[in-house]
C-alpha cells in the first residue's frame, strides 16, 4: 500500500517507519503545496489539519475531489466540529492524536476495505431512474446523458439511495452505510445532499422527508431537458435556494 502522511512534526519519520515495517510503501511531505502533486500515487493520505501553507480541511477536499485516494485525518483537534467539518470534507477517518499503532493499523485496514468494496464492480448493473443514470462500475453518473462528476462519497451516497428509490432511507442507515459511522453527523449528511442537488441540476433528485431521512425523487420538468436547452440559472437557484434552507437548519 502507498501511503503518503502530509505531517510537519518530526513524529512523522517514526509514524512512517512503522507504516514500512506493516507492508506500507511510504512518502512523507511536510506542506499541502509538496503533497499535491503526489495524490494520484498514493492509494491512502494520512493527513494533519495544521499544515504551514495550506488548510487541511481544504487539502482534503482537493484529494475527495480529485480521486480516490482514501484520507484518514490525523489532528489534535478532538472537538466534534472539527470531526463533523473533516468527514464534510471527504475525510474517509478522522483519528485524534495521540493514538496507538494498533488502533491506527485497524482504522487503516476498515478504511481500505470499504474503499475496496466500494471499487468491486455491481453485478446488478446501471441504475436507470428517469433520466438519471448510475453506472457502478465506472462510478460514473449521468444525467440526460450529461455527465456529472461526484466525489466517492457522494456516489455512494447516491447509489445507496437509487437502490432502492421507492424507500426513505434514515440518517442513521446512510451514515452506517456509506460513512461507516452511526454518530450524529446530520451536517455530513446534508452538506452531501446539497452538493449533490446542485450538481444534479434539480434539487427534486433528492427528497428530504422530515424526521426520517431522504429518498430519490425526480428531476423537475426542466432538468430534463438539453444543456443548451436549460433556462439559465434557474435549476441552480432552486439548488442553492436548497442549500440555504440547510443553512438555515430548515430541512
Amino acid at each position: 500500500m502507498r501511503t503518503l502522511i502530509v505531517e510537519p512534526d518530526a513524529e512523522a519519520k517514526s509514524l512512517g517507519q512503522t507504516l514500512e515495517r506493516n507492508g506500507h510503501e511510504v512518502r512523507i511531505v511536510t506542506s499541502g503545496a509538496q503533497a499535491r502533486p503526489l495524490f494520484q500515487w498514493a492509494d491512502l493520505v494520512l493527513l494533519e489539519l495544521e499544515l504551514p501553507d495550506i488548510d487541511g480541511f481544504m487539502i482534503c477536499r482537493e484529494v475527495a475531489t480529485e480521486s480516490d485516494v482514501a484520507v484518514i485525518i490525523t489532528s489534535q483537534r478532538a472537538d466534534e466540529m472539527d470531526k463533523v467539518l473533516g468527514l464534510q470534507a471527504g475525510s474517509d477517518d478522522y483519528l485524534v492524536k495521540p493514538f496507538g499503532v494498533r488502533e491506527l493499523l485497524a482504522r487503516i485496514e476498515a478504511v481500505m476495505r470499504r474503499v475496496r468494496r466500494d471499487k468491486e464492480p455491481d453485478a446488478a448493473g446501471p441504475i436507470v431512474h428517469g433520466a438519471l443514470r448510475i453506472d457502478p462500475v465506472g462510478h460514473e453518473v449521468y444525467v440526460n446523458r450529461r455527465r456529472v462528476h461526484v466525489t466517492r462519497k457522494e456516489f455512494n451516497l447516491l447509489h445507496l439511495l437509487a437502490s432502492d428509490p421507492g424507500r426513505v432511507l434514515s440518517r442513521e442507515r446512510i451514515m452506517l452505510e456509506v460513512w461507516n459511522d452511526d454518530w450524529a453527523a446530520s451536517r455530513t449528511i446534508d452538506t452531501h445532499v446539497s452538493m449533490l442537488r446542485r450538481k444534479l441540476g434539480a434539487s427534486h433528485w433528492i427528497v428530504t422527508v422530515r424526521g426520517v431521512g431522504f429518498r430519490l425523487g425526480s428531476a423537475c420538468p426542466s432538468a430534463l431537458l438539453a444543456p443548451e436547452q436549460q433556462p439559465g440559472a434557474t435549476l441552480l437557484e432552486g439548488a442553492a435556494g436548497e442549500e440555504e434552507k440547510l443553512s438555515a437548519g430548515t430541512t
